[in-house]
């Protein structure tokens, strides 16, 4: 397998676009009056959008990009910022049975992105982790 792929519904593409473009560092490879599609090699992530008149909640707890050191975390929260988005930030947190650093980010819909690192595992998952974000 090479890519994993998601598509999620969106009700502004334009503004999904310039989002995404910004989170992952690319532009999409392909843009449609309803649809657009990212190729990220690492990760590798087929990543779609796809315009729906109206978009219910959040239909996914969240997504997320595992980094391997803290100064990853560093890196991308402090590039996020830059282009202007509000990231929220989480040291020495335990969450999923493991002790993390990480950051949320919100995209036009709703749907809430993570930025985590893992310290270590933990033995507890931890009271309202990953839950109404």
């Amino acid at each position: 397998m090479k890519y994993v792929h998601i598509g999620i519904n969106v009700t502004n593409l334009e503004a999904s676009i310039a989002f995404y473009s910004k989170v992952f560092g690319v532009s999409p490879i392909k843009v449609e009056p309803t649809y657009s599609k990212f190729l990220l090699e690492q990760p590798g992530l087929n990543f779609t959008l796809n315009v729906k008149d109206e978009v219910n909640g959040n239909q996914v707890n969240h997504f997320g990009f595992q980094v391997e050191t803290q100064e990853e975390i560093d890196h991308h929260k402090q590039r996020l910022e830059q282009e202007g988005f509000f990231a929220r930030e989480e040291r020495d947190t335990t969450c999923c049975y493991a002790l993390q650093d990480k950051f949320w980010i919100t995209d036009p819909d709703g749907n809430e992105w993570e930025f985590f690192y893992t310290k270590a595992d933990s033995e507890v998952q931890s009271e309202g982790c990953c839950v109404d974000i």
